[in-house]
């Protein structure tokens, strides 16, 4: 069976789980994350393979824009990206790679971005299964009436991130 190398990382708004496969980040997600056996199964089953606790390169380069993204020395990652879910999702998840560092996108406007106006709700639940957070920015992603809405590493979690990225960090 073949490896996801995995990590713990310790951010400033929470534990997360990193992980890489085939040369690619495949997971960067909370720990608390309600989800996190079914998120865990589906990206193994998918890939066909399990987790190792075990260092790798992609992991290590992770850590490092992590970190320069919370020092406030990075708004933009460049870590190679696999994504391991439908084709809807992965769509979406797209999508959000486009969302500009210290901006904010409504769940309707990003349904209508992507061709599909209805699909509102299949969006968030996309939105909510992303396994690859901050790298692929479901935190930017906000309710029409410019509420904080679920995130899986909690809502402070968000409204932390959030405020990282506001000029001068501003409250949110």
């Amino acid at each position: 069976m073949e490896t996801i190398c995995i990590q713990h990382y310790d951010s400033p708004c929470g534990e997360m789980i990193l992980g890489s496969f085939d040369g690619k980040l495949c997971l960067c997600d909370w720990l608390i994350e309600r989800r996190r056996q079914t998120i865990d199964k589906k990206i193994q089953k998918k890939l066909r393979a399990a987790y190792r606790e075990e260092e790798s390169g992609v992991i290590a380069e992770a850590v490092g824009q992590l970190n320069e993204y919370f020092a406030r020395k990075r708004t933009v990652f460049d870590i190679p990206l696999l994504f391991t879910g439908t084709d809807f999702q992965q769509h979406v998840w797209s999508e959000l790679l486009k969302i500009p560092y210290g901006t904010t996108i409504s769940y309707g406007k990003l349904a209508v971005r992507i061709g599909e106006p209805k699909a509102v709700r299949a969006v968030a639940n996309a939105n909510g299964q992303n396994p690859i957070s901050l790298f692929v920015p479901c935190h930017r992603v906000i309710g029409s009436n410019h509420t904080l809405t679920g995130y899986g590493g909690g809502l402070p979690a968000k409204k932390f991130l959030l405020e990282l990225e506001s000029p001068a960090g501003l409250a949110i």
